[in-house]
């Protein structure tokens, strides 16, 4: 083959790389829009509920004593000081339930799925930051060092060298964490952040005992659906 026609060949799978990606992020984002409305997602009530938030922790402070990944790993953080104040953050992420931080939510936006949705992502945060911050710090240091070896700045070390090798086992967490989020999305609905547990308790306070039996054959559809899911991506990715 000639030159003039590997460049055509290559310039054509590029177009068609271009257009599988641009295909994929047009999916990606009808189906964040989707989710947003049907969420009701609205930064606006955030940002307008933040000093009921304030009020919330004001609250609990003083207590009664009686009664993000990269920046959180050793070998990757800039200083000293951001990893553990990185760690310390994540700490809290995760030592804060889903239930309560569905309570600070919808007592700052108000209840519905928004206020589930802004916990959930919350808790689960501090769960794959923690995870992957390890995958991180336990890395395979030869490519690394022979990187920094050739000249290969501190970016390029982290995209080319530490990337690559912790890029399955984030898949892997972000596919286990979804599938823990779909079964905590049904419990924070008893608190008023939406969702399947709403309609659950409400049934079952009203005594309408087959709509109950609805609710949970829908939860246990959508769980298998997601345990099928993840499944295959996990399969296709990995």
């Amino acid at each position: 083959m000639t030159v003039a026609g590997v460049l055509a060949a290559e310039a054509q799978r590029r177009r068609e790389g271009f257009r599988r990606a641009l295909l994929w992020s047009t999916g990606v984002l009808a189906v964040l829009w989707f989710t947003a409305a049907q969420i009701g997602l609205n930064p606006a009530a955030l940002v307008r509920g933040v000093p009921f938030m304030l009020d919330f922790f004001g609250r609990m402070f003083p207590p009664d004593l009686a009664h993000l990944a990269l920046l959180g790993a050793r070998n990757t953080t800039p200083h000293v000081l951001v990893f553990h104040a990185t760690r310390m953050f994540l700490n809290a992420l995760r030592s804060i339930n889903e239930l309560v931080f569905a309570l600070i939510f919808v007592a700052a936006v108000g209840l519905g799925p928004f206020a589930g949705v802004l916990a959930i992502a919350l808790h689960a945060t501090g769960m794959l930051a923690k995870f992957c911050a390890e995958e991180v710090e336990g890395v395979d240091r030869g490519p690394i060092e022979a990187m920094r070896a050739t000249g290969a700045g501190r970016l390029q070390v982290i995209l080319f060298g530490i990337v690559p090798q912790v890029v399955p086992a984030f898949v892997s967490y972000s596919v286990y964490r979804f599938d823990v989020s779909i079964r905590a999305a049904t419990i924070l609905g008893l608190v008023g952040a939406g969702g399947l547990g709403f309609s659950l308790i409400k049934t079952m306070k009203l005594f309408l005992y087959h709509q109950t039996a609805t609710c949970i054959l829908v939860i246990f559809v959508l769980v298998a659906v997601s345990d099928w899911l993840c499944a295959r991506i996990r399969a296709r990715i990995l």
